[in-house]
């Protein structure tokens, strides 16, 4: 296990490469690639109260997914998984897990329209439904998946900490100390997890700084 802090992180993909991506994933489908899907999708990561769950976050996901595509055993349902995982996105939604519920629910639904198998449509439901991260999750791609989506956890400290502040951003509504209390337990039940990250590429590359920004964030959150 490597123990040494890595800042190699691929650069957020630029418009194109993240179009790419969308092709890339549908083809590997064996479908056609719909484009007005792509473009109601980019405007959903694209909506004005969106602070950190937003088009920067989709990009740098969409990075770490060509960077460990080969290694995923249905690349194109993982990347549809990602383009989905926070397609909706309502910071005060009440319901437990609703944002990923919808998410889930209309990648389902958009690949069953566009003519995909629904076996695939189902795996790409419980991938989405996989980033809810109440639970370790199970199979290669859902490790994939949920390993990109918390690969935010082991950046530089520049950009985990824009990171963290964005976080607070999209909860202004909540009160200061409730909101603490809530975002330590939340950053501690990760640190306290004997592995953060699943997979072995994310585990070498984010692991050891990951540990280092939570510990930070969690003494900020005290003071």
């Amino acid at each position: 296990m490597s123990t040494s802090v890595s800042h190699n992180h691929p650069a957020p993909l630029h418009d194109a490469a993240l179009a790419q991506t969308w092709a890339n994933g549908w083809a590997k489908l064996g479908r056609p690639v719909p484009l007005a899907l792509r473009l109601e999708l980019q405007a959903a990561w694209a909506e004005p109260h969106r602070c950190y769950h937003a088009t920067q976050h989709l990009r740098e996901c969409m990075a770490l997914w060509r960077l460990w595509q080969d290694q995923c055993e249905r690349p194109g349902e993982v990347a549809l998984a990602l383009w989905f995982h926070d397609a909706v996105h309502d910071p005060h939604d009440p319901h437990e897990s609703g944002n990923e519920l919808k998410s889930a629910s209309w990648a389902a639904r958009a690949m069953v329209a566009e003519g995909a198998n629904e076996d695939a449509a189902q795996r790409v439901y419980e991938l989405v439904m996989a980033t809810r991260h109440d639970q370790l999750p199970r199979g290669t791609d859902a490790c994939f998946v949920v390993d990109i989506d918390l690969a935010i956890l082991g950046s530089p400290p520049a950009r985990f900490e824009h990171y963290d502040q964005n976080i607070r951003k999209e909860y202004e509504l909540v009160p200061r100390f409730r909101y603490r209390n809530q975002r330590a337990k939340v950053l501690q039940g990760f640190l306290d997890r004997p592995r953060l990250f699943q997979t072995d590429p994310a585990h070498e590359m984010l692991e050891a700084q990951a540990r280092i920004n939570l510990s930070a964030a969690i003494s900020r959150l005290a003071q």
